[in-house]
């Protein structure tokens, strides 16, 4: 799944952002009881793993110029309703840049 998060920030402030919230990403998980990693691979790109509701997503969020595109791997169980986990990827990630 993917998902694109329109900003207009400089790369660096998007990066400064995600570097402060990072620990609010659990959070914004629905469901609660979510647990996620993070790990910095580039300046621009932080890989993530989501353990949340007996699932594990694995995915990225690249910070690009206009834009930050988040992949997610979604599990078959979970592939039902993902325009609804889509849809609350793009309303979290604003609150993130905001």
């Amino acid at each position: 799944m993917r998902v694109t998060v329109p900003h207009e920030l400089t790369r660096e402030e998007v990066r400064k952002r995600l570097h402060e919230r990072a620990q609010d990403l659990a959070g914004n998980v629905p469901g609660g009881m979510a647990e996620v990693t993070t790990n910095w691979v580039s300046d621009d790109q932080v890989d993530l793993t989501i353990a949340a509701m007996g699932q594990n997503l694995t995915g990225n969020i690249v910070i690009e110029d206009g834009q930050v595109v988040i992949d997610l791997a979604l599990p078959l169980a979970l592939t039902f309703v993902e325009p609804m986990i889509a849809g609350t990827v793009k309303e979290q990630g604003q609150k993130l840049l905001a």
